[in-house]
């Protein structure tokens, strides 16, 4: 584990960090960690930041493979802010532009090019779809909204979220012995949902789980 206690995290435990093409000098990004996705960085060699709408960590082209290898983590002279040297493969910009700073207030003329497909940068793919659902759910975890169900769900604690987990599963089995397409998605629906309430109990985001069936695969 690094020592990053010279580093000045903010009130909600982040730092910005800027993320710079090594070969071009060019700025793509800027996100935010936190001190695990740091780690995270550190470790792998690869960006890794934290969303502040999903709650979680997430790995820059985890799922469209627009990875940025990293070379080099600079810090400010206040030890506020982050410089991340890199290899930006793709696209770092979900509109699919190299950059994400690609429009100027200074001139008219528009110099937007892209790259790659949007869909391809950030589709809905399944890792998208889970994180966004987990960041809802984490959402009213932190912040209860009167009337929501996954409210109601923390509210009432493990025992209960463990409960609905085993219930809906049990449903899923009686689904597929009953050889019911329309009726399996449905309940597998709900079993998911409830899962991913279960990991954000345990704030266990589902990027690590993602990354435990990989690392089985390989």
């Amino acid at each position: 584990m690094n020592n990053f206690n010279g580093l000045k995290f903010g009130a909600h435990g982040l730092i910005p960090a800027i993320v710079q093409d090594i070969a071009t000098g060019e700025v793509v990004m800027m996100a935010y960690m936190n001190e695990e996705s740091l780690q995270k960085t550190v470790e792998t060699g690869v960006t890794w930041f934290y969303s502040r709408s999903r709650l979680s960590l997430w790995q820059k082209g985890e799922t469209s493979g627009h990875i940025q290898k990293v070379h080099d983590i600079l810090y400010d002279c206040d030890a506020d802010t982050l410089l991340i040297k890199v290899t930006q493969v793709g696209a770092a910009c979900h509109e699919g532009t190299f950059s994400c700073f690609s429009r100027s207030l200074m001139k008219s003329e528009k110099q937007v090019e892209k790259i790659a497909d949007p869909e391809q940068v950030y589709g809905q793919s399944v890792a998208t779809i889970l994180h966004d659902l987990y960041g809802v759910i984490s959402d009213r975890k932190a912040n209860p909204k009167e009337g929501s169900y996954t409210t109601y769900l923390f509210e009432k604690g493990q025992d209960k979220i463990l409960k609905k987990v085993g219930e809906e599963a049990t449903e899923t089995v009686i689904a597929s012995k009953n050889l019911s397409k329309e009726e399996l998605l449905y309940e597998m629906a709900d079993l998911w949902y409830h899962c991913l309430v279960l990991l954000s109990f345990h704030n266990v985001a589902p990027s690590e789980l993602l990354a435990e069936l990989q690392k089985r695969r390989k």
